[in-house]
């Protein structure tokens, strides 16, 4: 069953980091266009007026669907370790501590998917749209909901293998 976990929790791990890069490529992209464009607008005196439209609101959410993404990702490297509190405990107990320390972010997982998913499910309903690009909210909410959801699971997993195997994750020492 460790091992089912483990390798679970891996292609999880680099599903989120492939997503987390291609959103973070995505963003570079766009800013880059926009700077250049206006660079352009700027040096042809408005003889070439190329725009990237909606640029910021571009921005903002391949830069939501990255942290996310990049939080799934790393959810094993979060803790950061208070050596005053720790210092003298034995390893297998600092493995489980940390592994019940993942409770809460599987919780803030699943608080979060819920969140996003009734607000995916009445932009929906709605037909709430962006305000620049007027591209529609629902498919935005949803794939942030994923995301969380991939937070949940994978802090549920390594919540299960700190606790009850005692499977050391990965932590800052806080210096």
């Amino acid at each position: 069953m460790q091992t089912y976990l483990e390798r679970a929790s891996h292609w999880l791990a680099l599903l989120c980091r492939w997503v987390a890069g291609v959103a973070l490529v995505a963003l570079l992209l766009v800013t880059i266009a926009d700077v250049s464009t206006r660079y352009l607008y700027r040096l042809t005196e408005g003889a070439i007026a190329l725009r990237v439209s909606g640029s910021v609101e571009l921005v903002s959410y391949l830069m939501l669907c990255s942290l996310l993404a990049a939080m799934a990702a790393n959810v094993e490297k979060s803790q950061v370790v208070v050596e005053a509190l720790s210092h003298s405990l034995p390893q297998w107990i600092k493995n489980r501590l940390h592994g019940v320390y993942l409770i809460g972010f599987a919780a803030l997982g699943m608080v979060l998917f819920t969140g996003l998913l009734d607000s995916a499910a009445a932009a929906s309903r709605h037909g709430e749209v962006t305000q620049d690009l007027r591209l529609p909210m629902g498919p935005i909410y949803y794939a942030a909901a994923v995301l969380s959801l991939l937070l949940g699971v994978r802090s549920a997993l390594h919540a299960l293998l700190g606790a009850l195997f005692g499977v050391e994750g990965e932590v800052s020492n806080g210096e």
